[in-house]
C-alpha cells in the first residue's frame, strides 16, 4: 500500500474577520481599584465559563425572590463547620430563603453553636478511647427536644428550634434552627438513623426519630409542590439530601402539582454523582436549569449572597 503525499499548498483558507470567535477582549476581567465597591469587582470579572453561570443563578435567585416563588437551602454540615451560618441566617431574615432542609449532622452543630458557641469534636481521639459523640448534653438536650416536638405534632426541625428558643440557648442568633422556628420558615431535619452522635446516646427512641424526621419529609415534599419557577441551592450534601430532594420532588410531581422551570446548584468542593444527577440533571430535565461550583465554602457562600443582595439592589 502506498500514500501519495498530499499537496499543502491547495488548502483552503477564509478571513479571520468571517470566524465565530468565543473569546472577544471585551469580555476579559479587569483589574479591581483599591476601596472599589463589590458590585464594581462583581462587574469586573470575567464574562466566561463559571462567572456566566454563577450571574444566571444569582439573576434566578433574584428573579424568584420578587416574584415571590420559593428559594430553597439544601446544606450538609460543613458549611456550618466553617462559620457561614451568620451568612445563612441574615438570608432568612431578608427573605432570600423561604425553606432550609438539613440532615441530621446539620442539625447538631447548628443545635450545639446555640447553647455553647462551640463544636466539631476530635473524631480521631474520641474514637481512639470510645468516647467520640458520647458527650451528655447534646444527645439528652437535642432528643428529648425531638420526643417533646413529636408529642406536640411537630417535626425534628421545628422541634428543635422552639427548644432552643424556650431555653433561651445564649447564641440562639447563630442558630438556622432558632431562626426558623421565631420566623416560621421551614427548616426540616432529614435523620439517617445511626449517622449522628444522638443516636448513640442511651435517651435515644427510633420511633420519635423515624417520626420527627418523616413529618419534615412530607413538609419538604410540600416545599417542592411549589417550586416552580423556584431555585434550589444544595451546598455541601453529597448524598442524604440530594437523596430526598428526588424523591420529595417526585411526590410533588406525582400528586399533579407542576414543577417544571426550576433553578439548581451545587456548591461543593468536588464533583460528586448524586448531587450532578439528583440536583443538576434530572430535576431540571423537564426545562430547567442546574448549575454545579467547585470551591470552598467559607469563600463561595459569602460571595453568592452578597451578589444576591447586590442583583436584588440593582433592580429596585
Amino acid at each position: 500500500m502506498k500514500f501519495e503525499p498530499l499537496d499543502f499548498s491547495k488548502i483552503r483558507t477564509y478571513p479571520v474577520a468571517e470566524r465565530a470567535n468565543k473569546v472577544n477582549a471585551g469580555s476579559f476581567a479587569s483589574g479591581h481599584e483599591v476601596g472599589g465597591s463589590f458590585a464594581e469587582f462583581l462587574r469586573k470579572l470575567p464574562d466566561f465559563l463559571a462567572v456566566q453561570d454563577f450571574r444566571k443563578l444569582v439573576a434566578a435567585i433574584a428573579r424568584a425572590v420578587r416574584t415571590e416563588r420559593p428559594v430553597v437551602l439544601m446544606m450538609g454540615a460543613h458549611s456550618i463547620k466553617v462559620g457561614l451560618n451568620p451568612i445563612f441566617v441574615d438570608a432568612m431574615r431578608r427573605g432570600l430563603l423561604h425553606a432550609i432542609g438539613l440532615h441530621g449532622a446539620g442539625a447538631i452543630h447548628d443545635f450545639e453553636l446555640c447553647y455553647q458557641g462551640e463544636t466539631s469534636e476530635d473524631v480521631q481521639r474520641g474514637l481512639n478511647d470510645g468516647s467520640f459523640g458520647m458527650a451528655d448534653e447534646t444527645g439528652r438536650r437535642m432528643n428529648a427536644a425531638l420526643a417533646d416536638g413529636v408529642r406536640r405534632g411537630l417535626g425534628a426541625g421545628r422541634a428543635l428550634g422552639d427548644a432552643a428558643r424556650a431555653a433561651q440557648f445564649p447564641n440562639l442568633g447563630l442558630s438556622i434552627l432558632a431562626a426558623g422556628a421565631e420566623l416560621d420558615i421551614p427548616v426540616l431535619v432529614h435523620i439517617a438513623i445511626g449517622t449522628d452522635i444522638i443516636h448513640q446516646h442511651p435517651t435515644t427512641d427510633g420511633a420519635v426519630l423515624g417520626e420527627a424526621s418523616y413529618r419534615d419529609f412530607q413538609a419538604f415534599a410540600a416545599v417542592c409542590a411549589r417550586l416552580e419557577g423556584g431555585v434550589v441551592l444544595n451546598i455541601g450534601s453529597a448524598v442524604i439530601m440530594p437523596e430526598v430532594f428526588l424523591k420529595a420532588l417526585t411526590i410533588a410531581r406525582n400528586l399533579g402539582h407542576k414543577v417544571e422551570k426550576l433553578t439548581t446548584a451545587t456548591f461543593d468542593m468536588t464533583r460528586h454523582y448524586r448531587p450532578t444527577e439528583n440536583v443538576q440533571r434530572r430535576p431540571t430535565a423537564l426545562g430547567g436549569e442546574g448549575f454545579y461550583f467547585v470551591g470552598h465554602h467559607e469563600i463561595m457562600v459569602p460571595l453568592l449572597f452578597a451578589a444576591i443582595k447586590e442583583e436584588l439592589a440593582r433592580g429596585e
